[in-house]
C-alpha cells in the first residue's frame, strides 16, 4: 500500500440484508463510519440500491478517486455483484479500485487477515470456510437454516421453539420462555411457516438464552448446537485445515464466545478468537 499518512481514501462495506457497515479510510488516523440499511443484490435493482444510498447521508459526492471494498450477503458473483457494482459507480463518479465480495471473505479478512485459518459466521445464520491467507480454498455450503445452518441463532431459537413446545423442557422453563415471547401456539406457527424471514423470528430467542443461561437445559442446547456446527461443517476441512486456529465472528459467536470454546476443545480443535463484527477487523487490513 501507499504511504500511509498519504493514501488515496479506501472506502468500506460490510453489508448484510438487514444493516450495512461502511467505513471511509481518509488516513492512517481518520475513519469516518457510517450505518445504512442492508443491501442484497438478490432481491434489490440497481437502481434501488442507489437510491437508498443517495438518501443515506453518507457523502459520496466528496469522494473522489477511492479504492472501494464491498463485502456483502448474496454477493456471489456474476449479475448480482455487477448489480452492486452498477450501484456504486452511480453513486460515485470516481472510483480508483472497486472489488464486490462475499461477507465470508469479509470474515476471513477481518479475523485472519494474511494468516492461514479457519473463519465462522454465527449469527442469525451461519457459515465456515477454511481460507490459506489469500482465498477460500473450501467451504462446506451452510444450506440455510432449513437443511443447515448449524450453530446458528436461527437454529438454537427452532430448538428452544421445539424442545419447549414438545413438553422436552422443564415446565417452569417453556412457560418463562412462552411468557417471554407472547404469542400463543398458532401466532408462533404462523410466524415461522407463514410470514416473512422466519429465520429472523427464530433467532430471537436467542436473546432468551442469553438471559437464562444459568439453565442447564439452555447451556446444553447451545453447546449442543455449536458441537453439531463443528461435526457437520467444520469436520469437512481435512487434517490440515484443522491444524489452524479456528475464528469467529458474529453475534451468536461472541454471546456466547465461552460456550463456543468449550464446544472447540471438546472437539479437540484450536480455539482463535471471536469478534462481535468484521468492521474493526477489516479497517485493520486495509490501513497496514
Amino acid at each position: 500500500m501507499q504511504d500511509r499518512n498519504n493514501m488515496c481514501p479506501i472506502l468500506i462495506a460490510d453489508s448484510g440484508s438487514t444493516k450495512t457497515d461502511w467505513a471511509l479510510i481518509r488516513s492512517v488516523d481518520e475513519v469516518e463510519r457510517y450505518s445504512t440499511s442492508g443491501i442484497n443484490p438478490l432481491y434489490q435493482s440497481a437502481d434501488s440500491i442507489a437510491d437508498m444510498l443517495l438518501e443515506s447521508g453518507i457523502p459520496f459526492d466528496k469522494i473522489s478517486g477511492a479504492r472501494v471494498h464491498f463485502y456483502g450477503a448474496g454477493c456471489i458473483g456474476g449479475k448480482a455483484n455487477e448489480t452492486i457494482e452498477a450501484a456504486l459507480r452511480r453513486v460515485m463518479h470516481e472510483i480508483e479500485e472497486l472489488t464486490v465480495e462475499s461477507d465470508l471473505l469479509a470474515a476471513c479478512h477481518s479475523l485472519c487477515g494474511h494468516e492461514a485459518g479457519i473463519a465462522c459466521i454465527l449469527g442469525t445464520g451461519a457459515n465456515s470456510c477454511y481460507y490459506d491467507g489469500e482465498r477460500v480454498v473450501e467451504n462446506t455450503h451452510p444450506l440455510g437454516y432449513i437443511l443447515g445452518d448449524e450453530g446458528s441463532g436461527a437454529y438454537i431459537g427452532k430448538r428452544l421453539l421445539s424442545d419447549a413446545l414438545k413438553g422436552l423442557l422443564p415446565s417452569d422453563l417453556s412457560g418463562k420462555m412462552m411468557e417471554w415471547c407472547g404469542l400463543s401456539y398458532s401466532e408462533i406457527i404462523s410466524k415461522v411457516y407463514r410470514e416473512e424471514y422466519p429465520n429472523r423470528f427464530l433467532a430471537t430467542f436467542t436473546r432468551f438464552a442469553m438471559d437464562n443461561i444459568q439453565r442447564d437445559e439452555i447451556h446444553n442446547i447451545i453447546l449442543e448446537s455449536f458441537i453439531t456446527f463443528i461435526d457437520r461443517n467444520l469436520m469437512q476441512y481435512g487434517v490440515e485445515a484443522l491444524s489452524k486456529p479456528i475464528c469467529f465472528t458474529g453475534s451468536v459467536a461472541f454471546h456466547f464466545e465461552y460456550i463456543l470454546a468449550e464446544a472447540i476443545e471438546a472437539c479437540g480443535l484450536r480455539f482463535g478468537h471471536v469478534e462481535q463484527a468484521p468492521m474493526d477487523g477489516l479497517i485493520e487490513y486495509y490501513s497496514i
